[in-house]
């Protein structure tokens, strides 16, 4: 079974991913911050972690920088999902460790689409 953690400080945008997500089959868990998404992170791998970039706690950058370097954390697929959306942004995502870009608000053909393109869908 594929597994996603979503990892976003709004509830509202964790509730539609995960509307999305668990259409597409996935078992999805959900995150409110980079910390709590790490610790889950280290107690189970997900096969595709769904990133917001601005968040208490730790951003979507710290988070992934300290996922890439946890033993497993090279494997889950990451698609950031944003407002951000200038060229500096993405090119940061991606070469912190990103696969894939989201733009808010996406809608279910548009995540199902970065999906596949990562593998996943």
């Amino acid at each position: 079974m594929k597994t996603c953690l979503i990892v976003d400080d709004s509830r509202v945008i964790r509730k539609v991913s995960r509307h999305i997500l668990e259409t597409l089959g996935f078992i999805v868990s959900e995150a409110e911050n980079g910390k709590e998404g790490l610790d889950a992170c280290e107690a189970e791998m997900p096969d595709v972690v769904l990133l917001d970039w601005n968040m208490p706690v730790m951003t979507g950058i710290e988070f992934i920088t300290q996922l890439r370097q946890c033993p497993g954390g090279d494997a889950p697929k990451v698609v950031f999902c944003t407002t951000e959306n200038d060229v500096a942004h993405i090119r940061e995502a991606i070469s912190a460790g990103a696969d894939e870009y989201v733009m808010k608000p996406f809608d279910h053909e548009t995540l199902q689409i970065k999906l596949q393109l990562v593998g996943f869908a």
